[in-house]
């Protein structure tokens, strides 16, 4: 493990142990430095990279800090694929490719509030629109809330549907990006030339903790993201025309 991968398992464990919980100050990049005997700029790596997964926030002349855990509030209205493609009168199919039990590496088990190491639930699938590729659905389940996701058909329910039975969700936040395929997912969306794709990363919440973390990524010829937005007219005053 390289020096600036000790900083970031050094913090997940403060993180996910509990000793350091939301907007707790994380220890300086002079401090960490010091600490593990190494430059400045090692230092400065791991805590951007912490702040790139969400897990810290930065503030120039603050400091660095635990970020909240949960989301004040969603950026999108969470929608069940096959839901949105039946909207548009058009057929929906999934094909699961991956369904597993694997051991949690520290920023999974952090972003998931279960121990390092420990079993976590491991899907991937691939959501069909009209016979196309639309979406793959990368996700990880916390076993503690959902114990049987892995024996479920999810080509007759989408986790999304199965989910929201089992375990009603509470909370949620979102990360989108435009980013490249690699090559299994170009072959997953069937795509013959790699090709700007929408990624969205999705964390769950029901009353009793975090219930999953999937990477949503769509081909950007194949997908949009949109919404309405009701806004209320201003209420105006006396004298006011």
């Amino acid at each position: 493990m390289s020096k600036y991968e000790q900083i970031k398992e050094y913090i997940y464990q403060k993180i996910e142990s509990g000793e350091w919980p939301e907007n707790h100050p994380v220890s300086s990049e002079n401090g960490l430095a010091g600490q593990f005997n190494v430059s400045r700029m090692t230092a400065r790596r791991a805590l951007q990279e912490l702040a790139d997964e969400g897990l810290v926030t930065r503030a120039r002349g603050s400091g660095t800090f635990v970020a909240p855990l949960k989301s004040q509030s969603a950026l999108l209205t969470i929608r069940n694929i096959a839901d949105e493609i039946r909207t548009r009168q058009h057929q929906h199919h999934a094909k699961v490719v991956l369904m597993e039990e694997v051991s949690a590496p520290p920023t999974l088990a952090t972003f998931l509030h279960v121990p390092n190491g420990s079993k976590v639930w491991h899907s991937v699938i691939i959501h069909f629109e009209n016979d196309q590729p639309v979406q793959v659905e990368d996700r990880y389940v916390n076993p503690r809330l959902v114990p049987e996701y892995g024996q479920q058909d999810f080509t007759a329910c989408t986790p999304h549907e199965y989910l929201c039975e089992v375990t009603p969700l509470t909370e949620a936040s979102h990360q989108i990006e435009a980013v490249l395929p690699d090559q299994q997912t170009m072959q997953w969306l069937g795509l013959s030339e790699p090709e700007p794709c929408l990624q969205i990363n999705r964390r769950t919440w029901c009353s009793d903790g975090v219930v999953s973390q999937a990477t949503l990524t769509h081909p950007g010829s194949k997908y949009r993201l949109g919404g309405h937005i009701t806004f209320r007219s201003p209420r105006k005053t006396k004298g006011e025309v």
